[in-house]
């Protein structure tokens, strides 16, 4: 039987972005896991800023539909997201709107599992962010998204050198989550019994 293919990425793609370093090293921990580990940047996304009367005449870009298709491959996904004045960042709402106006077979937001980080330099870890990302999955989009989830605080400082996170707990914490992460998407996609 084939192993869970778990997509991680973040919602921002700044240089020195600590969401960009928490997808990684959950992108890193996965691969020492029983999953098949895909890391993505929305770099490699580029999409307009979502505009009905766009949709209209052109339909989704390109990009729109190779992100859904990465999302539709998955049997789970974890989304690391920064926080932007207690929201998630526009990159990340706006690549998720237009993912979810590709038509095709499946359903790109019903058919993973989701899981959400969060990273902040400030003592909440974005924990707004992640709520605010839970609502626009689950309740706008019907995804099932974990209870766990992964928040950084004082994430200016959390990372060491080698990309794992100074705290051990914190990263045993983060460890966990994956592996109920993996669990459930194999148990979703039938992978396991």
């Amino acid at each position: 039987m084939r192993a869970p293919k778990i997509l991680t990425f973040a919602g921002s793609i700044r240089t020195g972005s600590y969401s960009a370093s928490l997808a990684a090293l959950a992108a890193k921990e996965l691969s020492l896991l029983e999953c098949e580990p895909v890391l993505i940047s929305l770099a490699d996304y580029p999409m307009p800023i979502y505009d009905g009367d766009l949709e209209a005449e052109q339909g989704p870009p390109e990009a729109a539909k190779k992100l859904r298709d990465q999302m539709i491959n998955a049997d789970g996904v974890f989304i690391s997201t920064p926080e932007y004045n207690a929201a998630v960042p526009p990159l990340l709402k706006n690549a998720i709107d237009w993912a979810s106006r590709v038509k095709g077979e499946g359903d790109a937001f019903r058919k993973p599992v989701f899981c959400i980080g969060s990273t902040s330099p400030g003592g909440l870890g974005g924990y707004r962010a992640s709520m605010m990302l839970r609502q626009v999955l689950a309740l706008g989009l019907g995804a099932l998204v974990l209870a766990e989830q992964v928040m950084v605080a004082g994430a200016a400082q959390a990372f060491a050198e080698n990309g794992d996170l100074k705290d051990e707990r914190a990263q045993e914490r983060l460890r966990a989550t994956l592996r109920t992460l993996i669990e459930q998407a194999a148990l979703r996609a039938g992978l396991r019994a």
